[in-house]
């Protein structure tokens, strides 16, 4: 089946199963291996792209339904130029990942967060960060965000 959406602003057709998981269309088919296969039903967010600006985790994501859609991957957060988007600076400047395995789920998270909300309080991180991060790095995470958003990092976040 043709299924034509966009991927981080350039339009695709890709030819897949309609059942397809966007998440293996993204890595196999477009070579997009930033979104990541973490445990394939949902749940720990390492496949977490945007679709039409919304956080969705693309392992349990059928192709069809991002037909027409917006997709947004790690590699589209990135300006023209190679800067970097300013969550994945602070990223960087925070020192976050260890492992780095769940890192790009965790920061189109973050980038949906801060979209929607602003400059999020402590209450609105722990709502909307609910990726899984084996290495434990959650001060680090809430550190990051609130410096991507200007904000100093509240309880000594280290």
């Amino acid at each position: 089946m043709a299924i034509a959406f966009s991927v981080n602003g350039k339009p695709v057709n890709v030819e897949a199963e309609a059942d397809t998981p966007l998440l293996w269309v993204l890595r196999d088919d477009l070579k997009l291996t930033g979104t990541k296969f973490g445990c394939g039903v949902a749940a720990c967010g390492a496949c977490s792209v945007h679709v039409d600006g919304a956080v969705t985790r693309s392992c349990s994501l059928a192709v069809s339904d991002v037909a027409g859609k917006a997709v947004t991957t790690i590699e589209g957060l990135k300006a023209a130029d190679g800067t970097l988007h300013k969550v994945q600076q602070a990223w960087v400047d925070a020192q976050v990942p260890q492992c780095g395995y769940c890192q790009s789920g965790q920061i189109m998270a973050a980038v949906a967060l801060i979209e929607q909300v602003g400059t999020p309080s402590d209450a609105q991180i722990d709502e909307a960060m609910t990726n899984i991060c084996r290495c434990g790095t959650y001060p680090r995470i809430r550190k990051a965000i609130l410096a991507a958003t200007g904000a100093a990092a509240s309880q000594g976040a280290a």
